[in-house]
């Protein structure tokens, strides 16, 4: 059983874990993931508080890790320092993606759909009915309001669930890969290490789900509430006209650009996709409503 990360499409440097080495080398890229520099020695300090004060890796060990590393491109010694190369950190940041989920593109994705969405839905409703009552402005931030909570703990707990769920898979899999070293000691020391590897990560990944609701409860609640204000407070029938170029904007622009470039596909099938989509659950969203 082997796991693979690619640092880069163009190249491509593959990662098996298959010995104590390989799990050193998870452990030192995520130790140097934001890039700076570290002594060998602190660093082995920081791979002995992973294993709980328990001694589970020699220092010869890290130096053939760290060896190793230096052969593949990823990392830099100087006089006992080391700092990731370019390719080290992109290394680094594929297994931040992979282990702790850090970079929240659903929970962007959802907040804007969802607060455009809304907020299209509230402006023609209102526009529909002639209405700016201050009862109606505090309906559509109670509906904006409710979506943006509803949004912030569907995705922690959602997330939680289902990351973990996808971490305790992937130890699974990194035990099994390692389970057939031959080296008793050295199998040990393997499982031991993922085994507290993956406790600090069930933390770090609470942490992180937390910051990904978060910001789509603040991202859903803000690209709903910016066309609302701006059609309650411009006269009519510029309230519309702007309110809804806003969000033509938000959806044009901030949607399609972020979704394309993270899945690097063309942003005009990416446009019309997004289009398309948000067409369909607002026409919906009126018709249940009673409005069209």
């Amino acid at each position: 059983m082997k796991l693979f990360a690619c640092a880069t499409v163009t190249c491509c440097v593959s990662f098996e874990i298959q010995e104590l080495p390989d799990v050193i080398r998870v452990v030192v890229l995520l130790n140097l993931a934001k890039g700076n520099k570290i002594r060998k020695t602190l660093l082995k300090r920081r791979i002995d508080r992973v294993c709980s004060s328990y001694t589970c890796i020699e220092m010869d060990e890290l130096e053939k890790a760290l060896k190793e590393m230096g052969s593949e491109g990823l990392i830099t010694e100087h006089d006992g320092t080391l700092q990731l190369t370019k390719q080290g950190k992109r290394m680094a940041k594929e297994w931040e993606s992979l282990l702790l989920k850090k970079e929240p593109i659903m929970e962007i994705v959802a907040g804007l759909v969802d607060g455009s969405i809304t907020g299209i839905v509230v402006i023609l409703s209102a526009f529909v009915a002639a209405l700016t009552t201050q009862l109606t402005i505090f309906a559509a931030f109670l509906t904006l309001s409710a979506v943006a909570i509803t949004n912030f703990s569907s995705f922690l707990l959602g997330g939680i669930t289902e990351d973990l769920a996808d971490i305790m898979t992937l130890q699974n899999l990194m035990n099994f890969s390692v389970s057939d070293i031959p080296d008793k000691a050295e199998r040990d020391k393997s499982l031991f290490l993922i085994k507290k590897l993956f406790v600090l990560l069930d933390k770090e990944i609470h942490r992180s789900n937390l910051y990904a609701a978060i910001i789509c409860g603040t991202t859903t609640f803000g690209a709903g509430s910016i066309p609302i204000v701006t059609f309650i407070l411009l006269p009519s029938p510029l309230d519309a006209i702007v309110s809804l170029g806003i969000v033509a904007v938000i959806v044009g622009i901030f949607l399609v650009r972020y979704r394309s470039k993270k899945t690097r596909v063309n942003w005009k099938m990416t446009f019309f996709e997004t289009i398309a989509i948000i067409f369909v659950a607002v026409i919906a969203s009126l018709i249940l409503g009673g409005i069209a």
